[in-house]
């Protein structure tokens, strides 16, 4: 149980900085060979383009987690906790419509590259792997709103203010 804990507390975290910890060191070795040696690779584009991908999605899922996307919350702070919560419930609710038809639909393209075999130009890796980064996005997107919305219940039932990530600026 301890261990479920630490991967939804952590998994964003980790991944990310997998995908970019590959995305600089990948890069690193291109730009060097590059000026180095006059010699690159098709193979080491794919990897920084893929990794990016991923990097984008699942710094989504990250961001829904923590409540850090961009947002305009001028009416939030002269609002008391209740009506606080309703308005950031209503808000997940629609992002939470928008990602489950995103999943839904995101899917399609993954089909049809596994259905027709499709691969990269330069690893020669079935593209399914790299498409499967807006699917999974979503779907950590949706169960980071699940989460949200477990929590904004409590704290409108209980009364307490609702969680609102940190801010960016003060």
């Amino acid at each position: 149980m301890d261990l479920l804990r630490r991967i939804d507390r952590d998994a964003e975290r980790w991944l990310l900085l997998t995908f970019y910890v590959m995305l600089v060191a990948t890069m690193a070795v291109e730009v060097i060979r590059r000026e180095l040696f006059s010699y690159s690779s098709i193979w080491g584009e794919e990897i920084v383009r893929y990794s990016f991908i991923y990097l984008a999605w699942i710094g989504a899922a990250a961001a829904v987690k923590e409540r850090a996307h961009i947002r305009i919350d001028v009416i939030m702070h002269y609002l008391p906790p209740r009506p606080k919560a309703l308005l950031y419930i209503f808000g997940d609710l629609v992002m939470f419509a928008v990602a489950v038809i995103a999943l839904y639909w995101s899917f399609e393209t993954v089909h049809v590259s596994a259905k027709f075999g499709s691969v990269t130009d330069g690893l020669r890796v079935s593209k399914v792997w790299f498409l499967m980064a807006v699917p999974l996005g979503f779907a950590l997107i949706i169960w980071r709103l699940l989460q949200s919305f477990v929590r904004d219940l409590r704290s409108l039932r209980d009364g307490t203010p609702v969680f609102q990530g940190d801010t960016l600026f003060d």
